[in-house]
């Protein structure tokens, strides 16, 4: 029976809720009705997620508080860029800790009580550059998202008896605030002429596909990415 039915609400944990995007998911949750709870760097209190340390104690902040997290999204990207000739090993790892690890460290935390409850939706939050890389200079973060989608597929065929479904959804270019800033016009314009829809991304549009999944609605979906670019990668 859906928490819902019951009286309660369900309660979403979405890591890098600081950002444009991350910022966009938490208000699509909680306008559909579910208690929000950001992990972030900039949170209150902070959480570093290369530390396992600290997304341990965050998780179990959150159930020692709410006693459950029924919705896991993890929206949270270090972006460190070097090409295979600069990269260090201390950025790799960095950019893995946070894109991979500390997705694996909540999900180790959170399934148990979904299972026990006959529910979840953990839905990672990607990228379409895994299946075109723009830049040599990608390298750590378009890896760590490609983990993310084989890690999100092994844990749905581990947990579908469970009642959990695991997804992720795959942005293209968006325009954030940070994106803005980095990025000149040109390649917003360059991105919408290769989309099969040509207009300019919004932090909304994966929002609205993470609020999807993460509803009844979207009981048939598990081990699925869904691009939210605009038909630039058509899969």
């Amino acid at each position: 029976m859906p928490v819902a039915e019951r009286g309660g609400r369900r309660v979403a944990v979405v890591t890098g809720g600081a950002g444009a995007i991350g910022g966009a998911i938490m208000a699509a949750l909680a306008a559909a009705g579910h208690a929000v709870l950001s992990l972030d760097q900039a949170g209150d209190p902070p959480v570093d997620l290369a530390r396992e340390d600290e997304v341990r104690a965050a998780a179990g902040a959150v159930l020692g508080k709410h006693g459950r997290c029924d919705v896991l999204v993890h929206a949270a990207a270090a972006f460190d860029r070097a090409d295979l000739a600069t990269v260090d090993l201390a950025t790799w790892r960095r950019v893995q800790a946070v894109n991979v690890e500390s997705a694996l460290l909540l999900a180790q935390a959170f399934v148990p009580g979904m299972a026990a409850r006959g529910f979840g939706r953990i839905i990672f939050v990607v990228s379409d550059t895994i299946w075109a890389p723009p830049a040599g200079d990608m390298l750590a973060y378009v890896t760590s998202k490609g983990a993310l989608v084989a890690l999100a597929r092994t844990l749905a065929t581990g947990h579908g008896a469970d009642g959990i479904a695991v997804t992720c959804v795959a942005p293209g270019l968006t325009a954030t605030p940070t994106a803005r800033r980095d990025l000149p016009p040109a390649a917003f314009h360059e991105a919408r002429s290769r989309q099969a829809l040509p207009r300019t991304l919004v932090p909304g549009d994966a929002a609205a596909t993470v609020a999807f999944l993460a509803s009844d609605a979207a009981a048939a979906l598990t081990g699925q990415t869904l691009c939210t670019d605009g038909g630039l990668v058509l899969r």
